[in-house]
């Protein structure tokens, strides 16, 4: 009578540990949605990106200063703007502008160098000494989260996937996205600079 008392005992104990296995989250899915969570990005400071030299940026780094974006190609017919966006650059990086290059073979496959051929490429033939950074994908499944929070935002009636090589994100001073602009919007135009001045006096 006792053995049979222990082994039910023992069984119960069991089927008690089997259910507490299957009914209680385990340490790394709730680790998981915690670290999710976290990375929500609420602005552009929020994002550490490689250069294209491979060392990570916090993009925090810029706090204070106008910021310009944009997904650059080497063989693009707009590929002639790093001309102006280093003359831009040139000029108004005093004021607080820094322009961000950020190379992406998404658009017709123009971008298809190593990130060290971008960057001789863009040395070599347009003198470019602005911040460049690593080869990302700035669309599609695979698509950077940094872009993917920019084409997320309504910036002036503007939102959704970039449409070619050399969109730009302009963001204010204190971190704020207040202007984007398709490709043949050159960055000489008075439009644009109108923005700027205002972006870099907020």
């Amino acid at each position: 009578m006792e053995k049979d008392f222990i082994l039910l005992l023992t069984l119960v104990f069991m089927c008690f540990g089997l259910f507490s296995c299957f009914s209680s989250p385990s340490p790394d899915s709730t680790k998981t949605d915690k670290t999710e969570d976290n990375t929500t990005p609420n602005s552009i400071y929020d994002f550490t990106m490689d250069d294209i030299d491979g060392k990570p940026v916090p993009l925090s780094k810029y706090k204070g200063q106008a910021i310009l974006i944009v997904n650059v190609a080497s063989k693009c017919g707009y590929t002639k703007q790093y001309a102006p966006l280093q003359e831009l650059y040139a000029k108004y990086k005093s004021k607080g502008l820094v322009v961000l290059g950020f190379p992406a073979n998404n658009y017709g496959g123009q971008e298809p160098g190593t990130n060290e051929e971008i960057q001789q490429f863009c040395t070599n033939n347009f003198a470019v000494d602005f911040p460049m950074f690593a080869k990302l994908s700035a669309r599609g499944k695979d698509i950077h989260p940094m872009y993917k929070y920019l084409t997320s935002l309504d910036i002036k009636g503007q939102t959704g996937a970039i449409k070619w090589n050399f969109n730009k994100f302009l963001i204010d001073r204190k971190g704020n996205p207040v202007g984007r602009y398709e490709s043949k919007v050159a960055p000489d135009n008075d439009d644009f600079l109108k923005d700027l001045e205002i972006a870099l006096k907020k």
